[in-house]
């Protein structure tokens, strides 16, 4: 794969980066801030992405039996703790948003209510806000790398 372009305005750049940044560091948890992260990469299916959280992620100290079940995490069981399996449900509500095209009670359209207070159970206002945050940083991201086709490894982004 080759780049169709490699220039990415300076503004938009450290704005996203420290959007990220500020995110992890108000979630407090690096390991979840990656699988999140990894998430919304394999469903956005950003290779560069990918790449670079898993490697991320592994240096964290997340387990490969995490990162191989990841894209199954929800018929992995155990392999999964409940706090994990609802960051992993709002990021894939908020990343997808196919809930249906009615406003509905159950959140068609929009993260389905259900998702969204499962998610506040484990994580307090503080925390669901950066949770949030990370995950709008980083399908931001795989929408540039995707669509001006970074390859994974790439330094020159």
């Amino acid at each position: 794969m080759t780049a169709r372009t490699t220039f990415l305005a300076d503004g938009v750049r450290s704005a996203l980066r420290e959007l990220g940044a500020a995110a992890k560091r108000g979630l407090g948890d690096p390991a979840l801030a990656e699988l999140v992260q990894i998430r919304a990469s394999q469903l956005n299916r950003c290779a560069f992405c990918l790449d670079l959280h898993l490697g991320i992620a592994r240096k964290q100290g997340v387990g490969e039996r995490q990162l191989g079940l990841l894209d199954a995490w929800e018929e992995a069981g155990e392999v999964f703790d409940a706090r994990e399996r609802a960051a992993l449900a709002l990021t894939e509500a908020v990343t997808v948003l196919t809930g249906g095209t009615s406003r509905t009670k159950s959140g068609g359209g929009f993260v389905p209510d259900e998702v969204y207070e499962e998610a506040s159970r484990h994580f307090d206002a503080a925390a669901l806000a950066h949770l949030l945050g990370l995950i709008a940083a980083i399908n931001s991201w795989n929408r540039l790398m995707v669509g001006r086709r970074i390859p994974p490894g790439s330094d020159d982004w």
